[in-house]
């Protein structure tokens, strides 16, 4: 259960940086990312995906490896993202919420087709198993390497 890549988008259509850290600040997000300080959506603070997720796709697809093609903000390994939703957990040193699944829209699909795969099987694909949103409680410096804890109830409060 633990952190196995970052990343951060700097602007819309803009290309995804890898990162060796991401600041978090509560209620805000990842410093430096284009959703940073936005609230117009639930969740819209972090975004977290499964790397054994990616894996299978790319294995469905016909395409190679590649951790960064949902464009979320952390890559997990070892960890079931969905049983998180509505929960508190731990990563690094920051407190998370879970808010909701993480749903393919149409942008993704478009991206992720190719040649065995449509746009609309990539969505279908990706529904229940393309991440999780969450809102940051406490600030805090994530890396890879971090380990990702379920929080027990009443362990943590905001």
């Amino acid at each position: 259960m633990v952190v196995e890549r970052l990343f951060l988008s700097p602007a819309r259509g803009e290309v995804q940086r890898e990162c060796r850290q991401l600041e978090l600040l509560a209620g805000q997000g990842v410093v430096g990312d284009r959703h940073f300080g936005q609230a117009d959506w639930a969740g819209q603070q972090l975004t977290l995906v499964e790397a054994e997720e990616i894996e299978r796709f790319c294995a469905h697809a016909g395409c190679a490896d590649d951790l960064s093609l949902t464009r979320r903000n952390v890559v997990t390994r070892g960890i079931r993202l969905n049983m998180l939703v509505g929960r508190q957990f731990r990563l690094g040193n920051c407190m998370l919420l879970g808010i909701e699944l993480c749903e393919p829209c149409r942008t993704l699909g478009q991206r992720l087709a190719n040649e065995i795969v449509s746009p609309s099987e990539v969505l279908k694909y990706w529904v229940g198993r393309g991440g999780l949103r969450a809102q940051v409680l406490s600030s805090g410096r994530l890396a890879c390497g971090d380990a990702l804890t379920p929080v027990e109830s009443g362990e943590y409060a905001e």
